[in-house]
């Protein structure tokens, strides 16, 4: 099975996600040039939005991608009343455990930056076990043997840790570790993009001295900004069955999960800028799909050639009846038959789709039609 979201979102002017030189991140479609929001930005402000929090860190089924995993260890191991030496030499040895495999040299550790070399997607509790393990494996070896241990062998006798977290569950986990078992994805986040042309603009602002004396004029700071304004399509896609496997099966928080990410797609927005912008819009359009295949669809062809804004229809409704016309198309040309349902607060009629007046019928239409799925 796999549920798949489409979102129509307009911003004021903003800059959400910057590129190397600050500007706001475009890509060229249809030969025109057009916004962008990375796939790996808009993951962050939903896995680190307020309805993740509220959904899953009761049940400590949050994780966090950092390379302070040897503190992570410490602290694990200071609670448990590993004496300092014992701890010390537990905890030297962890930026090794996550370091490239092709990488043989031994690590060194900087006490006042203890760091694995690469970001690890850190399940709830899961530092915890690892640490349990390493202690039991520092006291059968002993200090001496401890220190010259191979990190291949600490690691095979580790095992592969396997996290029970939401967020990894769903947006995957790959390192080069073998303590680390590696979690495909079981959600696809395409980058955003925008459905009309867009044009770069520029905010040139100065800044006043408050202090300066009145007699020497001019400002404290000049300087400029790049920013546009664009209508997104954005698109998610749930592949259940990989939800479920990495989730040890429990299919109630694999329901809680895809709701809670439609939620999350909606409301969640890209920090970037926005003590500048405050561009905080909510989507006008949002459609799920629920098709007993795994099949993926993207509509992002709808706008090979760009939506644009008329005396009659606005720029939002130019661009649903565009994902609508194009969605009706692919769906007869590939007999695509998937259940529908949108809320939308555009004026423009949807094909072959339930309306739903809030978002909160939104997502309970898909838990409904999650259940009925699972559970005939």
């Amino acid at each position: 099975m796999l549920i798949q979201i489409h979102m129509l979102q307009n911003y004021a002017p903003s800059n959400l996600n910057r590129d190397d030189s600050g500007s706001p991140k475009s890509a060229v479609f249809g030969g025109y040039q057009r916004g962008r929001v990375s796939s790996q930005c808009l993951k962050r402000s939903i896995r680190r939005s307020t309805t993740f929090r509220e959904a899953f860190q009761a049940d400590n089924l949050l994780a966090a991608r950092t390379k302070r995993l040897p503190q992570l260890i410490s602290d694990a191991l200071q609670g448990m009343g590993v004496a300092d030496e014992a701890r010390k030499a537990i905890v030297a040895r962890v930026p090794e455990i996550g370091q490239e495999s092709t990488k043989r040299e031994k690590a060194t550790v900087d006490p006042e930056k203890e760091e694995t070399r690469q970001l690890i997607f850190i399940g709830s509790g899961e530092a915890q076990k690892i640490a349990e393990k390493l202690l039991a494996l520092y006291q059968e070896a002993g200090d001496k043997q401890w220190q010259t241990l191979k990190i291949e062998e600490i690691t095979n006798r580790l095992g592969a840790s396997v996290p029970l977290s939401v967020d990894i569950a769903m947006f995957g986990r790959m390192t080069t570790s073998a303590a680390f078992e590696d979690v495909q994805a079981a959600v696809q986040v395409a980058h955003a993009l925008a459905t009309n042309r867009v044009t770069p603009e520029y905010d040139y602002y100065t800044a006043v001295d408050d202090l300066k004396p009145e007699d020497d004029p001019g400002a404290g700071m000049i300087g400029d900004v790049e920013f546009n304004s664009s209508t997104y399509y954005k698109y998610f896609n749930v592949h259940w069955e990989q939800l479920v496997e990495n989730l040890g099966g429990d299919r109630e928080i694999a329901a809680r999960a895809v709701t809670a990410l439609i939620e999350a797609a909606a409301m969640a927005q890209p920090s970037g800028k926005q003590n500048s912008f405050a561009a905080h819009n909510l989507p006008d359009f949002i459609l799920v799909e629920v098709s007993p295949k795994n099949i993926p669809v993207s509509y992002a062809n709808a706008f090979i050639r760009p939506a644009y804004q008329s005396e009659q229809q606005s720029l939002m409704g130019s661009s649903v009846a565009k994902l609508n016309e194009y969605a009706g198309q692919v769906r007869k040309a590939y007999s695509l038959n998937g259940q529908r349902a949108y809320l939308s607060l555009a004026d423009v009629p949807i094909s072959n789709a339930e309306g739903q007046d809030t978002l909160a019928q939104l997502q309970a239409w898909a838990a409904a039609k999650i259940a009925e799925a699972t559970h005939g």
